[in-house]
């Protein structure tokens, strides 16, 4: 039986006074920073533009305080929670049960794939008559905030937005921009598949516990057709974007090296450096430039001639970025 009739607003003193009754203290190690601003709550909940068509994924459940506003606005609500206890309290405090499932482990199968369990609970709900398909709505924990964007970005059923809470220092490269610090494989990559912008800045004081570094609300729109454009020699349509994706690792491994260097260095290369500049001629781009200089356009036309088929199965040991 549900402990409330209304979904409680999210205070800092509601709770402590809920945890407190519980004996459960958030646990730094798996980013448990609950949002007690409710206007930025708001926020979040009205930039997803959430309609009856939309199933939502939610990364975190935690108290429930999130999943119950979107479930108010959506047709659907997948939550995922690894913490048991935020699993049984989640359980107790969300109302509509009808339109919400509760996926009890982790998100991620490894740091490279969305847990299959996920990704098919996923295709089952959007084939649910009258949902249409899914964003991505969360306050994500720090430590996975990129490996799950990244992942579902480049999967085969990607969602029609990502409105996420991160750490404001991941939010500010993926808008970053050629020839800055922080441009590099993950902005490339999202800016290949979708527009991508900053909706608010977050101070600690907006979280309990506070958090030691600021916020920020991304929203990140897919194209459909950025990604239709992402498709090179040998490999299969469906597969161009995890293709480009291990193309920019394998380029970003060695960060300091020129252009050349790079795709010299590149895992599973074999290419003879005059073969490389030969190619580079073709692209009419120089090999003593650095990467991050390059548009995400010109890594596109360098996947085209250096990647292939090898870079869908190929991995390093970097995550994008």
């Amino acid at each position: 039986m549900n402990l409330y009739d209304i979904p409680p607003r999210q205070t800092q003193s509601y709770l402590t006074e809920l945890l407190k009754s519980r004996n459960i203290w958030p646990k730094n190690k798996m980013g448990q920073n609950f949002l007690i601003d409710l206007n930025l709550m708001d926020l979040v909940v009205n930039s997803a533009s959430l309609q009856p068509s939309d199933a939502v994924l939610e990364v975190g459940s935690g108290t429930g305080s999130l999943s119950n506003r979107l479930i108010e606005n959506a047709g659907f609500v997948l939550s995922v929670e690894l913490d048991p206890a935020f699993q049984k309290l989640t359980e107790e405090t969300v109302i509509e049960r009808d339109r919400f499932f509760l996926h009890r482990g982790d998100i991620l199968k490894g740091k490279n794939q969305i847990q299959p369990q996920v990704t098919e609970k996923l295709a089952e709900i959007t084939s649910m008559p009258g949902i249409s398909g899914y964003k991505l709505v969360a306050n994500l924990p720090y430590a996975v905030a990129t490996p799950v964007m990244s992942n579902l970005l480049i999967s085969r059923n990607p969602p029609t937005k990502i409105v996420a809470m991160v750490q404001l220092e991941i939010a500010e490269k993926i808008i970053s921009k050629p020839k800055s610090k922080d441009f590099g494989a993950l902005p490339i990559l999202f800016q290949s598949l979708a527009k991508v912008e900053i909706v608010r800045r977050i101070s600690p004081a907006a979280f309990w516990p506070r958090p030691k570094v600021d916020s920020a609300i991304i929203k990140i729109d897919p194209s459909p057709l950025l990604r239709s454009k992402l498709v090179f020699e040998g490999v299969k349509p469906e597969d161009g974007p995890l293709c480009f994706r291990n193309f920019l690792r394998g380029l970003y491994v060695h960060r300091r090296k020129n252009l050349r260097g790079a795709l010299l260095s590149m895992p599973n290369n074999k290419l003879s450096k005059a073969e490389i500049d030969a190619k580079l001629v073709i692209l009419d781009i120089k090999g003593e430039v650095r990467a991050e200089t390059l548009s995400p356009l010109d890594h596109f036309r360098l996947c085209s001639q250096f990647g292939g088929g090898v870079f869908v199965s190929g991995e390093t040991d970097e995550t994008a970025d």
